[in-house]
């Protein structure tokens, strides 16, 4: 179907353009109605096509690694999709779906060099339009990254706070208790057998000093750990959480869809029951 001038003037894309400008780019592009849930393109294919919403919405989605359905845009009034794929000459990444009857004016290459041409400012509102996908997309892809949270915490990890936790998981341990009570034994027991002659004799002042200074110094770096664990515990509920919704998520699209099948049921099985009645009505 021919696309008329007045059509795109309403476009926010096409809104730059002049009259014989207009009727130039019209002339060449053309209307395309999509019904309700009709795909106007799948992954992988390579019409070099993109489109511009003109009325109704269209959403965009992908697959993941895991092959679940990602919703990359849902492009409304004045907003383009596919541009990328048609651009660059490769098959198209996502799928597109119209959520309802939608109208969309088609672009090729050829349509795009036409327009850039007459009218180089058009490029600048493409651009902008692009850079609008770009950053939805890596946002979404910040939103659904579901990384380890081991990870994170060691690449935020400083120097002082890694030696912090080293003491600290030495401190707790049992070599250290072991450690910590033969050296306790042994320097009370040479200190006991040498009399007079010790370096440190009882009440063993040296080794409260020692003892002292040790506790002073142990204490904030155990606190420091424990802060350390505190902080880990939090990233870990933060990062649980985000996996909780995204499956909250994920179950709600699938409910979507499994009443969607369940309408398309009630359909067919309307439409057969339809045809039964007719066809006894015929013969009687």
């Amino acid at each position: 179907m021919s696309c008329a001038p007045e059509v795109l003037r309403h476009v926010p894309l096409f809104e730059l353009l002049d009259e014989d400008e207009a009727d130039i780019l019209a002339a060449q592009v053309e209307m395309r109605e999509f019904a309700a849930r009709q795909r106007i393109y799948k992954q992988g294919d390579s019409d070099g096509k993109a489109y511009v919403v003109v009325s109704g919405s269209v959403r965009v989605t992908t697959l993941d690694e895991d092959h679940q359905e990602v919703v990359i845009d849902e492009a409304g009034h004045g907003q383009i999709f596919g541009l990328a794929s048609m651009l660059e000459g490769i098959p198209h990444m996502t799928t597109a779906m119209a959520l309802e009857p939608t109208t969309c004016v088609e672009l090729d290459r050829n349509d795009i060099e036409v327009l850039l041409k007459r009218k180089p400012m058009a490029g600048m509102d493409m651009l902008t339009v692009q850079s609008r996908q770009i950053h939805a997309h890596q946002q979404l892809v910040r939103l659904r990254a579901s990384r380890n949270p081991n990870d994170i915490i060691e690449e935020e990890m400083t120097l002082g706070e890694e030696i912090a936790d080293r003491v600290a998981q030495f401190g707790g341990s049992w070599t250290f208790i072991i450690t910590f009570a033969v050296i306790l034994v042994s320097y009370t027991a040479a200190n006991h057998f040498l009399g007079r002659r010790a370096w440190d004799p009882y009440p063993f002042i040296l080794l409260n000093l020692f003892l002292s200074m040790l506790a002073a110094v142990q204490a904030p770096v155990i606190m420091m750990s424990q802060n350390r664990q505190d902080t880990k515990d939090r990233l870990r509920s933060e990062l649980d959480y985000d996996v909780n919704r995204r499956a909250a998520s994920d179950i709600q699209a699938l409910a979507a869809k499994i009443h969607l099948l369940t309408d398309k049921v009630d359909d067919v099985d309307e439409l057969i029951r339809g045809g039964a009645r007719s066809g006894e009505i015929r013969r009687t």
